[in-house]
């Protein structure tokens, strides 16, 4: 009887990984896309309001983050810090999928949440 001789594999006929290993793999994906949900909810910076960020006008938008910063008592920095770096973290965890007309909303909503707090823009305040 001839012993068979292996050839070694190429990279291209790598094994199909099992059924289980795929499944596993695509139960992990699912949970780290949802991440930046988790933190929108569960963040210490505020407790927002329903649907604040599908809101139309950027005063709105900035009005109602102004209210959940004020309100909020699981806010470790100062409220205009807080309502700002929420907004900043759903503009840019949005990234590409953000449309051109929302993006402009909420990029004027950081002005009139500057507006609201009575920050000047542009102005740094000296470091304590």
């Amino acid at each position: 009887m001839a012993l068979a001789t292996r050839r070694p594999r190429r990279a291209s006929e790598r094994p199909r990984p099992s059924a289980r290993r795929r499944a596993r793999r695509t139960a992990a994906k699912g949970r780290r896309q949802k991440w930046s949900q988790h933190v929108t909810r569960t963040s210490n910076a505020l407790d927002l309001e329903a649907n604040v960020f599908k809101l139309r006008s950027a005063t709105a938008v900035a009005a109602s983050l102004k209210r959940s910063a004020l309100r909020s008592r699981r806010r470790k920095a100062s409220s205009y810090q807080s309502a700002l770096s929420m907004l900043n973290f759903y503009i840019n965890r949005a990234g590409k999928g953000l449309n051109p007309s929302r993006r402009r909303v909420l990029e004027r909503a950081k002005g009139e949440l500057r507006k609201a707090f009575g920050r000047e823009p542009g102005a740094r305040r000296p470091r304590r």
